[in-house]
């Protein structure tokens, strides 16, 4: 049974804003990550509270495919710990002032706000991105630059997570920004069991490319599932990139090229990445001795550990451990 965090007083509560012309998909990402009950973690409560919100008493949702009705106003992001934003086609049009004063409230009192795909206009026009990295849709990249000069727009990847303000690039991009969001409040523990629980892959850094050359592979040899799955059994062991090639029978420049087209990352990304999700796995589990998280994850040292460890969470081995681990308090051994 996964082990996460103790939970809060109350759970963390998630706003999202449904304008006229909003996307119904990333509403539905937003109450699929944030809105279901969990049974299955085993946990004492919920681990969000979702509300949604609309501006008028009645919006049309994209393309008039739904009517949304019956929900609170726009007060209720008063109350919310996120703020999602969600993308709508129309974005050249400027939005509702009161959706922006409701996303310039939010964040002015420390919330969070998240954009999903092109809900990144939304947050550019209410001011919140100037002079800070963001992302959106790669279709809309040149009318966001035309219209919001002053962000720093990175339109080759999944999504940006600026601490306070975060955007996913697209709507797929959106679940994977949710999943960071969830291992980020709760742990990889969580996040792993929401991502079995969703059948969708755990962890994709958001630097990754927001499209692939080749989604579906053309030769059935080609496809890097079977050498991901042995290499996942193996992370502890020295596995390189070289050695990944050779068990696939390609060159290294070979691999790196289907890496690319079939993630959108490295071998080297891939594999650092994955090492980094067994060892938070692993000090939410318990392991207190840095040297062996290190080693059983692959990452050799408890000095490489604490680095990527950091660059991945922002957070020590210590307060990793603190924050989600099965006792909470409890030093770990560095």
């Amino acid at each position: 049974m996964p082990q996460g965090s103790s939970q809060p007083a109350r759970p963390h509560r998630v706003a999202v804003i449904v304008d006229e012309g909003t996307n119904p998909f990333e509403v539905g990402v937003a109450t699929e990550l944030f809105g279901l009950p969990r049974p299955e973690l085993g946990l004492p409560g919920p681990l969000y509270e979702v509300t949604l919100c609309t501006p008028t008493p009645e919006v049309r949702m994209n393309h008039g495919f739904f009517r949304l009705t019956g929900v609170p106003g726009l007060d209720a992001v008063d109350d919310a710990d996120t703020l999602v934003v969600p993308g709508r086609p129309d974005n050249v049009v400027p939005r509702l002032a009161p959706v922006l004063d409701a996303i310039r409230r939010t964040h002015a009192r420390g919330a969070r706000v998240v954009s999903f795909c092109t809900g990144s206009f939304a947050l550019a026009e209410a001011g919140l991105l100037d002079g800070r990295r963001a992302t959106t849709h790669w279709m809309w990249a040149d009318a966001f630059r035309d219209l919001h000069p002053a962000v720093l727009l990175e339109p080759d990847v999944l999504f940006v997570d600026e601490g306070d303000v975060l955007t996913a690039a697209g709507s797929a991009a959106a679940l994977d920004l949710g999943l960071h969001l969830v291992r980020r409040d709760h742990g990889a523990e969580i996040a792993n069991a929401v991502s079995r629980r969703l059948v969708f892959a755990a962890h994709r850094d958001g630097g990754q490319r927001q499209f692939v050359e080749r989604p579906v592979p053309d030769v059935r040899d080609e496809s890097l599932g079977p050498l991901l799955a042995w290499a996942q059994e193996r992370l502890a062991e020295p596995l390189t990139v070289a050695g990944l090639a050779a068990r696939a029978a390609v060159s290294p420049a070979t691999l790196h090229r289907r890496f690319r087209a079939q993630l959108g990352t490295t071998p080297l990304a891939w594999l650092t990445g994955e090492r980094v999700a067994l060892a938070c796995r692993l000090i939410e589990r318990g392991e207190e001795r840095l040297d062996v998280v290190a080693a059983r994850s692959g990452l050799g040292t408890a000095a490489n550990l604490r680095a990527r460890l950091r660059r991945e969470t922002g957070l020590s081995p210590s307060a990793y451990r603190r924050r989600f681990g099965t006792a909470a308090g409890e030093a770990l051994v560095s």
